[in-house]
């Protein structure tokens, strides 16, 4: 059941139609896992925390730098030195002391990474490489967990929803294949704040959608964010038959 004080809390929330009292309680049940604590990740863990997601399971093995702070919202001055883990777990307890936090503050191997995601409802991929979203994309389809992935460099941005327990969903891999580890990062090739802030902000909203039940998630599209010109566009995402990762097994 909701307290009086969450009732309180999240009232604005509980209005919607489409939330309600039964939808707040699904949040409060929900756990969430965030990969990476840095320009997606810190919009992301700033509004799960704030709309009563129950547990939120935080995943970084990076530590605050002065750079960070132009983007990275949910770390302050004082966090320089500090493990993204545990400035995020100070700024969110303040924020919403009625939520579970758990830290993984080393890097995640197969074995761990697969725990990690096995015991949480939805996964968002905040990374900035593409070796941790073909890992996390991985876990996702083994363990039949809906992943909420997003990026940004520059100023441009995508975002897409890929839910393993609906037939139709493409995975990751099915959309960039083996990709390159030779992509240019945040740090080579520069990214403004609000960007990252846009796209972690859908990313949150894809999340409570799944975790509430509400709405159509971003399934078998692909959201692409031009903020030079402020313009948005989709585009259809079909699953590919032949994936190495989420394909129908031959033989």
């Amino acid at each position: 059941m909701l307290t009086d004080q969450e009732l309180l809390r999240y009232s604005r929330q509980i209005l919607l139609q489409h939330v309600d009292i039964d939808g707040q309680l699904r949040l409060k049940n929900g756990r969430a896992l965030i990969v990476g604590l840095g320009g997606l990740g810190a919009p992301v863990a700033l509004y799960l925390a704030a709309a009563g997601v129950g547990e939120l399971h935080l995943a970084d093995f990076d530590a605050v730098d002065l750079t960070n702070l132009q983007r990275q919202i949910i770390h302050d001055t004082d966090s320089v030195g500090q493990t993204k883990v545990d400035s995020a777990l100070r700024r969110l307890t303040a924020l919403n002391p009625e939520i579970k936090l758990m830290a993984h503050r080393s890097a995640l191997d197969a074995d761990s990474l697969a725990a990690a995601v096995e015991a949480v409802d939805v996964v968002l991929d905040c990374s900035d490489n593409f070796s941790t979203r073909e890992a996390v994309n991985a876990a996702c389809v083994g363990a039949g967990k809906p992943l909420v992935s997003g990026a940004a460099i520059r100023l441009e941005g995508q975002l897409s929803v890929f839910d393993p327990r609906r037939a139709e969903s493409p995975c990751y891999h099915c959309l960039y294949g083996h990709g390159s580890d030779t992509e240019l990062t945040c740090s080579e090739a520069g990214v403004v704040g609000p960007l990252v802030g846009v796209v972690g902000s859908l990313q949150a909203l894809e999340a409570l959608k799944l975790l509430a039940g509400f709405g159509e998630p971003l399934v078998g599209r692909l959201l692409l964010i031009d903020a030079l010109a402020t313009r948005f566009r989709e585009l259809r995402v079909k699953r590919d038959p032949g994936c190495t990762v989420c394909g129908t097994p031959h033989g």
